[in-house]
């Protein structure tokens, strides 16, 4: 019941309440962007979604425009206001108009780049039963100081047991982390790392049912 006729509403209501109430947040992000480096103000991915459909992610960009974020043998060139907004979880504000097309929800699993759900079992794919969120269980309980496989095992509970106060938790929670600055950004190094893994556990698994699972 809460799934399905209470979240979805509440997620387009305070989206559009933050949207108003933030715009001076989005202006001046967008303007000092702009005066910093050259290239578009909103960076754009796919990323997995509702069921493993693939959607358009919005970030501020945060990264120079000529960073190549799919070379993993060099570091992000990230600005100096890519630096802050990261920081601050401001280059995340963008993701409330994926939370009102439906896309996202504000909370639930952290939408990946579709190549982690290539690599997923069927059981880790169930994590991609809920909407993803902005921030998550996982989020909330140590970020990316967690290992892949403590990640989604966050990610499958969540999904499991989906109710008003596990949200309020989350939320909770997530602020707290925001202070840990062990918890933040893995770089694409560490992306890299995580799907090499999730790569080693299919194959360890055909190699022993000769056949994926």
């Amino acid at each position: 019941m809460y799934r399905r006729y209470i979240k979805r509403p509440l997620d387009v209501v305070f989206a559009l309440v933050l949207l108003i109430a933030l715009a001076p947040v989005y202006l001046i992000t967008a303007v000092v962007i702009k005066l910093e480096s050259k290239g578009p103000v909103i960076f754009k991915q796919t990323r997995t979604g509702l069921y493993g459909k693939p959607f358009t992610l919005l970030k501020f960009r945060s990264m120079a425009a000529q960073n190549n974020i799919y070379d993993n043998t060099s570091t992000d060139e990230v600005t100096r206001v890519g630096a802050f907004i990261r920081k601050t979880s401001i280059d995340e504000l963008p993701q409330l108009i994926n939370v009102i097309m439906g896309d996202m929800s504000f909370i639930g699993p952290r939408p990946w780049i579709p190549e982690y759900h290539k690599h997923m079992s069927a059981k880790q794919r169930r994590r991609s039963d809920v909407r993803p969120g902005i921030t998550g269980l996982a989020q909330s309980r140590g970020r990316n100081a967690l290992t892949i496989n403590e990640k989604i095992d966050f990610d499958l509970r969540y999904a499991g047991h989906l109710s008003l106060y596990e949200d309020l938790k989350v939320i909770f929670f997530t602020l707290v982390t925001l202070y840990d600055k062990s918890t933040l950004h893995i770089g694409k190094s560490g992306i890299h790392d995580e799907i090499m893994e999730l790569k080693k556990q299919q194959h360890n698994t055909i190699n022993e049912s000769g056949s994926q699972v």
